[in-house]
């Protein structure tokens, strides 16, 4: 039996859990922003920096000439961007080398948008065999146009590298502030692009090839990819059900609360876009419904339309119910349609193993309710609707009609996320928390119970519960959206909108604002609007706030959750490991001094660590246990913060390769 001793220390002073760790750790959605901007003078960018148990947020300028100051800032941040994730993907990689070597066979202008760190444009120096151009030939050179500053900086260091540095003219900024005769010579008579997202338009593809068919390319160029086409196919699931039908599965709950009473059943839901999930992790929960259909196709050689609408009658497969409709894409990347990448599924490339990567996902968009129901056979109608970044779709039988659609609703609706909704909707969940608070209430008369985080349930259970409870809700991060929201829904569950006081933008509480009577209940979830996608622990947010409330706590204060326990596992992860792995040599071009700014894992030099990072691990592809669950610490609530340590013996119960070790934290 092996094994490895795991320490770990948390920092009240410092709002971190400085851990020592012997594994990679996992990819994560991004818990900052960044909004490039440009001036004639410098280039610079805002960073939003957050710190996660306040909540306080900074945006925060970084100017181009300000790279030592903020270089840890840059790393930090890429590290939690997708584009080591990419830059893995040996099979998008090797496509668009096929396909740049086959179209660019003679010097020429290229353009490559969004160029990241220079891959595109390396190959396509490379396939035109060019040297430095002249100043009065654009044949043979290649503008890379790149917006975020920091990597602009890393693709500097890596034409570099690679001696390609005067082969390519690097320009930082978005390409419709581009000029002809200003900021490029000519038009380009190639376009090398890859600004595509799992939905395919999310990252701007239509208005930036619109700009660019009509200030900086040629007429009838050559591109690559050449032309791209989403497919859909419909779905029976239960679990993706769970994810969005709040209404139907709160029916069968018995705790009188009612998140979207009758006639309000869109006041809480999920947002109405294509949610990006890898599909294959839940393919044993998925009925297909109908065959796979063609939905749009968008060529990068012409200029596309902003607004199209696409309507299909799709014939149902199999009896069931459609939960869902599944959409991917597939890209042709040449010309003659001989090279060709696909997101699609592993059921519909018939591969026993696929190309996983984490940079682009199938979507799942939701059909409200319960769905429709479906006999094998029948025919449904299908209607889709694209904007300038965004897929809409809607489906009905032959024996109704298809509603207008409006995607842009001025009515009030509180959006979660679907994780949330599932929830919110578990009866066991439920269940478990109006046990513990009923229990709490027992035996208190008016008592004053404060809910530190956004937990619009907890708000509404104990005004149920207790019809003489005095209820404050903090509402960090919904704020005027929660006030909003109690006032619709108070009457539905049994007490007056003005039982609950918000205090919105209030970073500590005082005995004026209670009316000089202390809590007696602080509860939380813990749940904090808009910060999904956060480490385990930075839900210790709870904890912090609830020191900084304890002169404002009776001595006989009840605190839910009263303790939290950090738990990690051992686990072979091996797709995940594979898209988060150190770089070398990307078709030919030398990318390893990339790895320590973009967080990659394995064999980085000293001091460098992997980054920590959030993620779903049912998502992860193959997954594998090696250990037991263990518990790291124990965080005690019933006290105010203060510093923890722990260290504990991992015993590795299988054999695999320890690629990772995971996190969670539980109340």
């Amino acid at each position: 039996m092996i094994s490895l001793i795991f320490k770990a220390l948390i920092d009240p002073s410092s709002s971190l859990l400085r851990i020592a760790q012997f594994a990679l750790t996992s990819h994560s959605k991004p818990f900052t922003r960044v909004r490039p901007m440009s001036s004639e003078s410098s280039q610079q960018v805002f960073q939003l920096k957050v710190d996660p148990l306040t909540g306080n947020s900074e945006w925060v300028v970084i100017r181009e000439d300000e790279e030592e100051a903020f270089g840890n800032s840059h790393k930090n941040l890429l590290a939690t961007t997708s584009y080591l994730d990419m830059l893995n993907d040996s099979t998008r990689n090797r496509a668009f080398r096929d396909a740049i070597d086959k179209t660019i066979t003679k010097p020429c202008h290229v353009l490559d948008i969004g160029a990241g760190t220079g891959l595109l444009s390396m190959m396509a120096a490379r396939a035109m065999g060019s040297g430095e151009p002249t100043s009065a030939d654009t044949k043979g050179m290649v503008t890379a146009c790149e917006s975020y500053l920091p990597m602009v900086k890393l693709m500097r260091k890596v034409l570099h590298l690679n001696s390609m540095g005067r082969n390519i003219n690097v320009i930082s900024r978005r390409s419709d502030e581009l000029k002809v005769g200003v900021d490029i010579p000519s038009r380009a008579d190639v376009l090398v692009s890859e600004i595509l997202d799992s939905e395919l338009l999310g990252e701007g593809l239509i208005p930036t090839l619109q700009h660019a068919h009509d200030m900086l390319l040629v007429e009838n160029p050559l591109t690559v990819p050449y032309r791209a086409t989403t497919y859909g196919q419909l779905v029976e699931s239960t679990f993706l059900w769970k994810l969005h039908d709040l209404y139907d599965h709160e029916a069968k709950a018995s705790d009188g609360v009612r998140l979207l009473p009758t006639g309000m059943d869109t006041i809480l839901r999920v947002k109405l876009q294509q949610h990006p999930m890898h599909c294959d992790a839940i393919s044993k929960e998925i009925k297909l419904l109908s065959e796979p259909f063609k939905i749009f196709e968008f060529d990068f050689w012409k200029r596309p339309d902003s607004h199209r609408e696409s309507e299909l009658l799709i014939k149902a497969i199999d009896d069931g119910r459609v939960h869902a409709i599944l959409s991917w894409w597939m890209l042709q990347l040449d010309h003659e349609g001989t090279i060709f990448y696909s997101t699609a599924p592993r059921w519909i490339t018939k591969a026993s193993t696929g190309n996983w990567c984490d940079h682009w996902k199938q979507c799942v968009w939701f059909l409200p309710g319960k769905g429709i129901c479906v006999g094998k056979g029948e025919q449904l109608l299908f209607r889709a609707i694209h904007t300038d970044t965004s897929v809409f779709y809607n489906l009905a039988t032959e024996h109704t009609e298809l509603g207008q659609y409006n995607h842009v609703s001025g009515d009030f609706h509180l959006i979660l996320p679907p994780e949330r909704i599932a929830i919110y909707g578990d009866s066991k969940w439920r269940f478990s928390m109006l046990t513990a608070l009923r229990n709490a209430l027992q035996e208190r008369v008016q008592p004053l119970c404060v809910v530190a985080d956004d937990s619009i349930f907890l708000t509404l259970i104990v005004a149920n519960l207790s019809k003489t409870a005095h209820v404050i809700s903090l509402f960090p991060g919904l704020r005027e959206m929660g006030v909003k929201y109690l006032q619709r829904v108070a009457d539905a569950n049994g007490f007056t909108a003005d039982r609950v006081k918000v205090f919105q933008n209030k970073k500590c509480l005082t005995l004026h604002d209670t009316n000089q009577k202390k809590v007696d209940l602080l509860i939380g979830e813990p749940y904090y609007y808009g910060n999904d996608g956060m480490l385990p622990w930075q839900n210790l947010r709870f904890w912090k706030e609830r020191t900084v409330l304890d002169s404002v706590l009776s001595n006989d204060v009840l605190i839910m959750p009263c303790k939290a326990l950090l738990k990690a596992c051992a686990m072979s992860l091996p797709d995940l490991w594979n898209s988060r792995c150190c770089l070398s040599k990307i078709e030919g071009f030398d990318h390893s001094i990339v790895n320590t700014t973009l967080g990659a894992c394995g064999e980085l030099p000293p001091p460098h660590d992997p980054p920590l990072l959030p993620f779903f691990i049912w998502q992860c592809g193959e997954i594998k246990e090696l250990s037991e669950r263990l518990t790291i610490m124990e965080f005690e609530f019933s006290k105010p913060i203060s510093p923890c340590y722990g260290k504990v013996q991992v015993d590795f119960s299988e054999t695999g390769c320890a690629m990772d070790l995971c996190y969670g934290l539980t109340g």
